[in-house]
């Protein structure tokens, strides 16, 4: 799968606030991505964030 900057993914499990849509940060071997709602980024390696992500929403 093809990630870009800028994207918003939809992961499976949802954030303790009780979001599950992210924006992408940053990508390469690591991934940054900030929730939607309250704002957190948080970095994931490439094969946690490939196994999180449900779907690809949009930009």
């Amino acid at each position: 799968m093809k990630f870009t900057v800028g994207e918003v993914v939809q992961f499976k499990k949802e954030h303790p606030c009780g979001n599950d849509q992210w924006q992408i940060l940053r990508t390469g071997m690591d991934f940054r991505v900030k929730c939607l709602k309250c704002g957190r980024v948080i970095m994931l390696p490439r094969p946690k964030f490939e196994k999180s992500v449900k779907k690809i929403i949009g930009s």
